[in-house]
Protein backbone atom coordinates (compact mmCIF):
# COMPACT_ATOMS: atom_id res chain seq x y z
CA UNK A 1 0.00 0.00 0.00
CA UNK A 2 1.38 3.44 -0.57
CA UNK A 3 2.55 5.58 1.98
CA UNK A 4 0.13 8.80 0.85
CA UNK A 5 -2.97 5.93 0.56
CA UNK A 6 -1.86 4.59 4.31
CA UNK A 7 -1.58 7.75 6.07
CA UNK A 8 -5.39 8.94 4.19
CA UNK A 9 -7.59 9.91 7.19
CA UNK A 10 -10.95 8.81 7.03
CA UNK A 11 -13.42 11.56 6.90
CA UNK A 12 -15.31 10.36 9.91
CA UNK A 13 -11.77 10.80 12.35
CA UNK A 14 -10.82 14.51 10.76
CA UNK A 15 -14.47 15.72 11.29
CA UNK A 16 -14.20 14.00 14.89
CA UNK A 17 -10.46 15.83 15.22
CA UNK A 18 -11.84 18.71 13.87
CA UNK A 19 -14.64 18.77 16.57
CA UNK A 20 -11.98 18.04 19.09
CA UNK A 21 -10.17 21.03 17.94
CA UNK A 22 -13.19 23.55 17.59
CA UNK A 23 -14.57 22.86 20.57
CA UNK A 24 -11.23 23.21 22.83
CA UNK A 25 -10.41 26.41 21.18
CA UNK A 26 -14.23 27.98 21.79
CA UNK A 27 -13.37 26.40 25.45
CA UNK A 28 -10.24 27.77 26.32
CA UNK A 29 -11.01 30.95 25.00
CA UNK A 30 -14.20 32.01 26.81
CA UNK A 31 -13.87 29.69 30.29
CA UNK A 32 -10.66 30.32 32.15
CA UNK A 33 -11.22 30.19 35.97
CA UNK A 34 -8.63 31.53 38.42
CA UNK A 35 -6.06 30.20 39.18
CA UNK A 36 -5.38 28.34 35.94
CA UNK A 37 -3.36 29.87 32.90
CA UNK A 38 -5.36 32.14 30.59
CA UNK A 39 -5.44 31.18 26.61
CA UNK A 40 -3.00 32.22 24.65
CA UNK A 41 -0.91 31.50 21.35
CA UNK A 42 1.01 27.83 23.14
CA UNK A 43 -2.64 27.16 24.47
CA UNK A 44 -4.16 27.47 20.95
CA UNK A 45 -1.38 25.42 19.18
CA UNK A 46 -1.17 23.09 21.91
CA UNK A 47 -5.03 22.25 21.76
CA UNK A 48 -4.73 21.95 18.11
CA UNK A 49 -1.65 19.91 17.81
CA UNK A 50 -3.30 17.44 20.61
CA UNK A 51 -6.93 17.56 18.36
CA UNK A 52 -6.08 17.07 15.46
CA UNK A 53 -4.10 14.09 15.60
CA UNK A 54 -6.57 12.08 16.02
CA UNK A 55 -7.23 12.18 12.27
CA UNK A 56 -4.36 9.77 11.90
CA UNK A 57 -4.80 7.08 14.91
CA UNK A 58 -6.74 4.68 12.63
CA UNK A 59 -3.21 4.31 10.71
CA UNK A 60 -0.69 5.62 13.58
CA UNK A 61 -2.68 4.87 16.61
CA UNK A 62 0.66 4.56 18.92
CA UNK A 63 2.59 7.51 17.62
CA UNK A 64 -0.99 9.57 17.83
CA UNK A 65 -1.52 8.71 21.56
CA UNK A 66 2.43 9.57 22.15
CA UNK A 67 2.03 12.70 20.50
CA UNK A 68 -1.71 13.55 22.29
CA UNK A 69 -0.23 12.46 25.52
CA UNK A 70 3.17 14.83 25.09
CA UNK A 71 0.83 17.30 23.92
CA UNK A 72 -1.32 17.19 26.77
CA UNK A 73 1.66 17.14 29.12
CA UNK A 74 3.03 20.10 28.15
CA UNK A 75 -0.27 21.84 27.99
CA UNK A 76 -0.72 20.90 31.84
CA UNK A 77 2.84 22.24 33.06
CA UNK A 78 2.32 24.97 31.55
CA UNK A 79 -0.56 25.87 33.69
CA UNK A 80 -3.61 25.62 31.35
CA UNK A 81 -6.69 24.42 33.24
CA UNK A 82 -6.33 20.50 33.17
CA UNK A 83 -10.51 20.07 32.31
CA UNK A 84 -9.85 21.31 28.68
CA UNK A 85 -8.32 18.10 25.94
CA UNK A 86 -8.78 15.60 28.72
CA UNK A 87 -10.29 12.98 26.80
CA UNK A 88 -8.24 13.40 23.51
CA UNK A 89 -5.39 11.01 25.05
CA UNK A 90 -8.08 8.39 26.35
CA UNK A 91 -9.69 8.32 22.94
CA UNK A 92 -6.27 7.82 20.71
CA UNK A 93 -5.68 4.64 23.28
CA UNK A 94 -8.94 3.29 22.49
CA UNK A 95 -7.23 2.61 18.93
CA UNK A 96 -4.42 1.50 20.25
CA UNK A 97 -6.09 -1.20 22.62
CA UNK A 98 -8.17 -2.07 19.19
CA UNK A 99 -5.48 -2.42 16.87
CA UNK A 100 -2.01 -2.31 18.22
CA UNK A 101 0.64 -5.25 19.04
CA UNK A 102 0.11 -6.90 23.07
CA UNK A 103 3.51 -4.83 23.86
CA UNK A 104 2.39 -1.13 22.62
CA UNK A 105 -1.01 -1.69 24.09
CA UNK A 106 1.06 -2.31 27.71
CA UNK A 107 3.28 0.57 26.96
CA UNK A 108 0.50 3.14 25.89
CA UNK A 109 -2.13 2.12 29.24
CA UNK A 110 1.37 3.07 31.18
CA UNK A 111 1.33 6.27 29.08
CA UNK A 112 -2.10 7.19 29.46
CA UNK A 113 -1.87 6.35 33.37
CA UNK A 114 0.67 8.55 34.00
CA UNK A 115 -0.98 11.70 31.94
CA UNK A 116 -4.15 11.32 33.72
CA UNK A 117 -2.68 10.80 37.19
CA UNK A 118 -0.27 14.29 36.11
CA UNK A 119 -4.15 16.29 34.55
CA UNK A 120 -5.31 15.06 38.59
CA UNK A 121 -2.50 16.80 40.40
CA UNK A 122 -2.14 19.45 38.12
CA UNK A 123 -6.10 19.63 39.07
CA UNK A 124 -5.09 19.84 42.61
CA UNK A 125 -7.38 16.82 43.29
CA UNK A 126 -7.48 14.46 46.15
CA UNK A 127 -5.00 11.86 45.67
CA UNK A 128 -7.60 9.13 46.32
CA UNK A 129 -9.38 10.56 43.20
CA UNK A 130 -6.05 10.74 40.87
CA UNK A 131 -5.30 7.19 41.43
CA UNK A 132 -9.15 5.90 40.58
CA UNK A 133 -9.06 8.47 37.93
CA UNK A 134 -5.76 7.42 36.33
CA UNK A 135 -6.74 3.21 36.46
CA UNK A 136 -10.35 4.09 35.57
CA UNK A 137 -9.78 6.20 32.42
CA UNK A 138 -7.41 3.64 30.78
CA UNK A 139 -9.24 0.60 31.66
CA UNK A 140 -12.61 1.95 30.11
CA UNK A 141 -10.33 3.34 27.02
CA UNK A 142 -8.72 -0.39 27.36
CA UNK A 143 -12.66 -2.22 27.29
CA UNK A 144 -13.95 -0.03 24.20
CA UNK A 145 -10.69 -0.72 22.09
CA UNK A 146 -10.99 -4.51 22.87
CA UNK A 147 -14.62 -4.39 22.13
CA UNK A 148 -13.36 -2.85 18.98
CA UNK A 149 -10.83 -5.27 17.97
CA UNK A 150 -13.23 -8.20 18.76
CA UNK A 151 -15.75 -6.84 16.42
CA UNK A 152 -12.89 -5.90 13.66
CA UNK A 153 -11.73 -9.91 13.83
CA UNK A 154 -15.31 -11.04 13.74
CA UNK A 155 -15.87 -8.90 10.45
CA UNK A 156 -12.70 -9.80 9.13
CA UNK A 157 -13.54 -13.44 9.87
CA UNK A 158 -16.88 -13.25 7.94
CA UNK A 159 -15.65 -11.32 4.95
CA UNK A 160 -13.07 -14.22 4.96
CA UNK A 161 -16.15 -16.96 4.98
CA UNK A 162 -17.77 -15.24 2.54
CA UNK A 163 -15.25 -15.10 0.15
CA UNK A 164 -14.42 -18.89 0.78
CA UNK A 165 -18.48 -19.32 0.26
CA UNK A 166 -18.60 -17.39 -2.80
CA UNK A 167 -15.71 -19.62 -4.49
CA UNK A 168 -17.09 -22.50 -2.79
CA UNK A 169 -19.91 -21.85 -4.81
CA UNK A 170 -18.27 -20.72 -8.07
CA UNK A 171 -16.82 -24.05 -8.05
CA UNK A 172 -20.08 -25.93 -7.61
CA UNK A 173 -21.16 -23.82 -10.09
CA UNK A 174 -18.69 -24.98 -12.31
CA UNK A 175 -19.05 -28.15 -11.48
CA UNK A 176 -22.80 -28.29 -11.69
CA UNK A 177 -22.21 -27.51 -15.40
CA UNK A 178 -19.13 -30.49 -16.21
CA UNK A 179 -21.85 -32.89 -14.78
CA UNK A 180 -24.37 -31.32 -16.76
CA UNK A 181 -22.35 -31.50 -20.00
CA UNK A 182 -21.61 -35.00 -19.13
CA UNK A 183 -24.83 -36.00 -19.12
CA UNK A 184 -26.20 -34.36 -22.43
CA UNK A 185 -23.05 -36.45 -23.53
CA UNK A 186 -24.21 -39.61 -22.48
CA UNK A 187 -27.92 -38.93 -23.72
CA UNK A 188 -26.81 -38.17 -27.03
CA UNK A 189 -24.49 -40.84 -27.52
CA UNK A 190 -27.18 -43.25 -26.42
CA UNK A 191 -30.04 -41.58 -28.19
CA UNK A 192 -28.22 -41.34 -31.53
CA UNK A 193 -25.74 -44.19 -31.55
CA UNK A 194 -28.08 -47.00 -31.87
CA UNK A 195 -30.07 -44.90 -35.05
CA UNK A 196 -27.04 -44.02 -37.19
CA UNK A 197 -25.90 -47.47 -37.00
CA UNK A 198 -29.06 -49.19 -38.36
CA UNK A 199 -29.09 -45.71 -40.57
CA UNK A 200 -25.37 -46.77 -41.15
CA UNK A 201 -25.64 -50.57 -41.97
CA UNK A 202 -28.82 -50.63 -44.17
CA UNK A 203 -27.52 -47.66 -46.41
CA UNK A 204 -24.54 -49.69 -47.07
CA UNK A 205 -26.40 -52.38 -47.92
CA UNK A 206 -28.87 -50.58 -50.23
CA UNK A 207 -25.24 -48.94 -52.17
CA UNK A 208 -24.67 -53.14 -52.46
CA UNK A 209 -27.73 -54.19 -53.96
CA UNK A 210 -28.70 -51.10 -55.70
CA UNK A 211 -28.08 -52.57 -59.09
CA UNK A 212 -28.71 -56.17 -58.65
CA UNK A 213 -31.59 -56.32 -56.34
CA UNK A 214 -33.65 -53.04 -56.22
CA UNK A 215 -36.36 -54.22 -53.99
CA UNK A 216 -33.77 -55.08 -51.27
CA UNK A 217 -31.93 -51.81 -51.60
CA UNK A 218 -35.18 -50.21 -50.92
CA UNK A 219 -36.54 -51.92 -48.52
CA UNK A 220 -33.18 -51.50 -46.67
CA UNK A 221 -33.77 -47.63 -47.99
CA UNK A 222 -37.02 -47.97 -46.05
CA UNK A 223 -35.71 -49.57 -42.92
CA UNK A 224 -32.70 -46.21 -43.23
CA UNK A 225 -35.42 -43.76 -42.93
CA UNK A 226 -37.52 -44.85 -40.40
CA UNK A 227 -34.06 -45.03 -38.28
CA UNK A 228 -33.60 -41.13 -38.95
CA UNK A 229 -37.13 -40.82 -38.10
CA UNK A 230 -36.87 -42.74 -35.17
CA UNK A 231 -33.64 -40.83 -34.16
CA UNK A 232 -35.03 -37.46 -34.88
CA UNK A 233 -38.28 -38.03 -31.89
CA UNK A 234 -35.30 -39.72 -29.61
CA UNK A 235 -33.80 -36.44 -30.22
CA UNK A 236 -37.12 -34.06 -29.49
CA UNK A 237 -38.04 -36.08 -26.34
CA UNK A 238 -34.01 -35.60 -25.26
CA UNK A 239 -34.56 -31.89 -25.21
CA UNK A 240 -37.68 -32.12 -23.71
CA UNK A 241 -35.96 -33.99 -20.88
CA UNK A 242 -33.38 -31.53 -20.45
CA UNK A 243 -35.22 -28.71 -20.07
CA UNK A 244 -37.69 -29.48 -18.28
CA UNK A 245 -37.29 -32.60 -16.32
CA UNK A 246 -34.21 -33.82 -13.57
CA UNK A 247 -33.22 -37.52 -14.35
CA UNK A 248 -32.09 -38.03 -11.29
CA UNK A 249 -34.86 -37.42 -9.58
CA UNK A 250 -34.49 -33.96 -8.05
CA UNK A 251 -36.99 -30.93 -9.46
CA UNK A 252 -35.57 -28.34 -12.03
CA UNK A 253 -35.33 -24.74 -11.36
CA UNK A 254 -37.12 -24.40 -14.62
CA UNK A 255 -40.77 -25.45 -14.42
CA UNK A 256 -42.51 -26.94 -17.69
CA UNK A 257 -45.06 -24.52 -19.54
CA UNK A 258 -47.06 -28.17 -19.40
CA UNK A 259 -46.77 -31.46 -17.54
CA UNK A 260 -44.05 -33.67 -18.74
CA UNK A 261 -45.57 -36.76 -21.17
CA UNK A 262 -45.15 -40.13 -19.47
CA UNK A 263 -43.82 -41.45 -22.99
CA UNK A 264 -41.01 -38.53 -23.41
CA UNK A 265 -38.68 -40.57 -21.01
CA UNK A 266 -37.94 -44.16 -21.82
CA UNK A 267 -38.38 -47.04 -19.57
CA UNK A 268 -38.15 -51.07 -19.13
CA UNK A 269 -41.22 -51.47 -21.41
CA UNK A 270 -39.75 -50.05 -24.42
CA UNK A 271 -37.11 -52.68 -24.14
CA UNK A 272 -39.10 -54.99 -26.85
CA UNK A 273 -39.52 -51.70 -29.56
CA UNK A 274 -36.25 -51.25 -29.21
CA UNK A 275 -35.51 -54.89 -30.02
CA UNK A 276 -38.17 -54.70 -33.04
CA UNK A 277 -35.91 -51.64 -34.30
CA UNK A 278 -32.80 -53.95 -34.27
CA UNK A 279 -34.32 -56.89 -35.98
CA UNK A 280 -33.96 -54.50 -39.48
CA UNK A 281 -30.31 -54.16 -38.65
CA UNK A 282 -29.87 -58.16 -39.05
CA UNK A 283 -29.96 -58.67 -34.61
CA UNK A 284 -32.74 -61.53 -33.68
CA UNK A 285 -33.22 -60.30 -29.51
CA UNK A 286 -34.81 -62.44 -26.98
CA UNK A 287 -36.00 -60.97 -24.06
CA UNK A 288 -36.87 -62.34 -21.31
CA UNK A 289 -38.55 -60.69 -17.56
CA UNK A 290 -38.51 -62.55 -14.42
CA UNK A 291 -39.54 -61.73 -11.05
CA UNK A 292 -42.68 -59.17 -10.13
CA UNK A 293 -43.00 -56.59 -12.49
CA UNK A 294 -43.49 -52.88 -11.24
CA UNK A 295 -43.02 -49.20 -11.71
CA UNK A 296 -39.99 -47.81 -10.55
CA UNK A 297 -38.28 -44.30 -10.51
CA UNK A 298 -38.75 -42.95 -14.07
CA UNK A 299 -34.99 -41.80 -13.64
CA UNK A 300 -34.14 -46.18 -12.75
CA UNK A 301 -36.06 -46.94 -15.68
CA UNK A 302 -34.33 -45.03 -18.08
CA UNK A 303 -30.55 -46.03 -16.49
CA UNK A 304 -31.92 -49.59 -17.64
CA UNK A 305 -33.10 -48.69 -20.75
CA UNK A 306 -29.87 -46.72 -21.69
CA UNK A 307 -27.55 -49.50 -20.47
CA UNK A 308 -29.31 -52.43 -22.94
CA UNK A 309 -29.99 -49.90 -25.80
CA UNK A 310 -26.23 -49.38 -25.69
CA UNK A 311 -25.35 -52.80 -24.94
CA UNK A 312 -27.14 -54.39 -27.69
CA UNK A 313 -26.08 -51.33 -30.48
CA UNK A 314 -22.27 -52.72 -29.38
CA UNK A 315 -23.95 -55.83 -30.37
CA UNK A 316 -24.15 -54.99 -34.02
CA UNK A 317 -21.57 -52.79 -34.07
CA UNK A 318 -18.91 -54.59 -32.76
CA UNK A 319 -19.86 -58.30 -32.26
CA UNK A 320 -21.52 -59.21 -35.67
CA UNK A 321 -23.85 -61.64 -34.04
CA UNK A 322 -27.15 -62.89 -34.94
CA UNK A 323 -28.61 -63.29 -31.77
CA UNK A 324 -28.81 -61.50 -28.30
CA UNK A 325 -30.31 -62.34 -25.05
CA UNK A 326 -31.63 -59.69 -22.92
CA UNK A 327 -33.16 -61.04 -18.99
CA UNK A 328 -34.84 -58.62 -16.84
CA UNK A 329 -34.93 -59.79 -13.09
CA UNK A 330 -37.04 -58.12 -11.04
CA UNK A 331 -35.85 -59.45 -7.33
CA UNK A 332 -36.83 -58.11 -3.85
CA UNK A 333 -34.30 -55.89 -3.72
CA UNK A 334 -32.58 -55.32 -6.72
CA UNK A 335 -32.81 -54.71 -10.55
CA UNK A 336 -30.95 -57.14 -12.81
CA UNK A 337 -30.60 -56.91 -16.01
CA UNK A 338 -27.86 -59.01 -18.53
CA UNK A 339 -27.26 -58.90 -22.11
CA UNK A 340 -25.01 -60.90 -24.06
CA UNK A 341 -24.45 -62.39 -27.48
CA UNK A 342 -23.08 -66.00 -28.53
CA UNK A 343 -20.35 -63.85 -30.75
CA UNK A 344 -20.40 -63.72 -34.23
CA UNK A 345 -17.73 -63.43 -37.12
CA UNK A 346 -16.20 -60.14 -35.35
CA UNK A 347 -13.95 -60.17 -32.67
CA UNK A 348 -15.82 -59.71 -29.65
CA UNK A 349 -13.08 -57.90 -27.28
CA UNK A 350 -12.80 -55.71 -24.52
CA UNK A 351 -12.19 -52.89 -26.97
CA UNK A 352 -15.72 -52.71 -28.20
CA UNK A 353 -16.50 -51.33 -24.42
CA UNK A 354 -13.88 -48.92 -24.28
CA UNK A 355 -15.05 -46.40 -25.83
CA UNK A 356 -17.77 -43.42 -24.72
CA UNK A 357 -20.48 -46.00 -24.36
CA UNK A 358 -19.02 -48.15 -21.33
CA UNK A 359 -18.34 -45.03 -19.76
CA UNK A 360 -21.92 -43.91 -19.89
CA UNK A 361 -23.39 -46.67 -18.63
CA UNK A 362 -21.22 -47.22 -16.02
CA UNK A 363 -21.43 -43.28 -14.86
CA UNK A 364 -25.79 -44.27 -15.17
CA UNK A 365 -24.73 -46.82 -12.66
CA UNK A 366 -22.95 -44.97 -10.38
CA UNK A 367 -25.92 -42.48 -10.20
CA UNK A 368 -28.12 -44.65 -8.88
CA UNK A 369 -25.37 -47.14 -6.35
CA UNK A 370 -25.44 -49.35 -9.07
CA UNK A 371 -22.66 -51.54 -10.83
CA UNK A 372 -21.73 -52.89 -14.01
CA UNK A 373 -20.02 -55.80 -15.30
CA UNK A 374 -18.58 -56.16 -18.72
CA UNK A 375 -16.16 -58.84 -20.52
CA UNK A 376 -15.88 -61.87 -22.73
CA UNK A 377 -18.09 -64.88 -22.24
CA UNK A 378 -15.58 -68.23 -21.86
CA UNK A 379 -17.66 -69.89 -24.78
CA UNK A 380 -17.57 -66.61 -26.97
CA UNK A 381 -19.52 -63.57 -26.88
CA UNK A 382 -19.87 -60.80 -24.72
CA UNK A 383 -21.72 -60.56 -21.85
CA UNK A 384 -22.98 -56.90 -20.27
CA UNK A 385 -24.77 -57.43 -16.57
CA UNK A 386 -26.37 -53.90 -14.96
CA UNK A 387 -27.41 -54.44 -10.96
CA UNK A 388 -29.49 -51.83 -9.67
CA UNK A 389 -30.51 -51.16 -5.80
CA UNK A 390 -34.06 -51.04 -5.41
CA UNK A 391 -33.83 -49.63 -2.13
CA UNK A 392 -32.48 -46.14 -3.55
CA UNK A 393 -36.13 -46.16 -6.16
CA UNK A 394 -38.18 -43.39 -4.53
CA UNK A 395 -41.50 -44.37 -6.76
CA UNK A 396 -40.74 -47.85 -6.27
CA UNK A 397 -43.68 -50.35 -5.69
Amino acid sequence: MPVTQALRPRPAHVALAAGFAVAGCLAGAFYHPAPWRPFDLWAYLLTLLIALSLALRENRPFAVLVVTAAGFAGYLLLGYQPSLNFWVPALAFVSVAARAARARIVCGAALLTAVIALSGVCGRLPWPVVAVQALIVPAVAFAVGLTQRRLAARNAELRRLTALLDRQQRQEARRAVLDERFRIARELHDTISQHMTIVTLQTGVAEYLFHADPPAARTALGTAAAAGRESLDELRRLLVVLRTHDLGGTASTEVPADPLPDDLLADIGRIPALAERLEAAGLHVEIRFTGERRPLHPGLELCAYRVVQEALTNVVKHSGSATAHVEVRYLDDELRITVLDRGGPLPATTDAGSGHGLIGMRERAKIWHGSLTTGARPGGGYQVQLRLPLGQDRNGG
